[in-house]
């Protein structure tokens, strides 16, 4: 799933429903602290049920694991976008510095 978000400016940016997920700016009660750092893995499917403007703000978006808090201002999604490759591959390295992954845990 994907989010499409376009500046007057004419930036133009494709953000992953995952990518918003673990740059969600708010607390969540699903990360992992692995060595002090606050760590969301198992979000490469996550899906976006909905998305709800927050006055002249910016957007709540609603995911389908039920993280509902993070409120997406315009300005935080232009600095995710604008930094998207640099956000993603320290993500990644996080990820194998902690043996965690991007895939969900499969259930026992």
């Amino acid at each position: 799933m994907l989010v499409e978000i376009e500046y007057a400016n004419g930036s133009k940016f494709n953000l992953l429903a995952e990518y918003l997920r673990i740059h969600s700016p708010a607390a969540d009660g699903k990360i992992r602290s692995v060595g002090g750092e606050k760590v969301i893995f198992g979000r490469r499917h996550v899906g976006i049920m909905s998305a709800e403007p927050v006055g002249n703000y910016g957007v709540r978006i609603v995911f389908d694991d039920l993280h509902k808090t993070g409120i997406y201002s315009w300005d935080y999604f232009y600095y995710l976008g604008s930094n998207k490759f640099t956000l993603m591959r320290n993500y990644i390295k996080t990820l194998k510095k902690h043996g965690l992954s991007r895939d969900p845990q499969k259930k026992k």
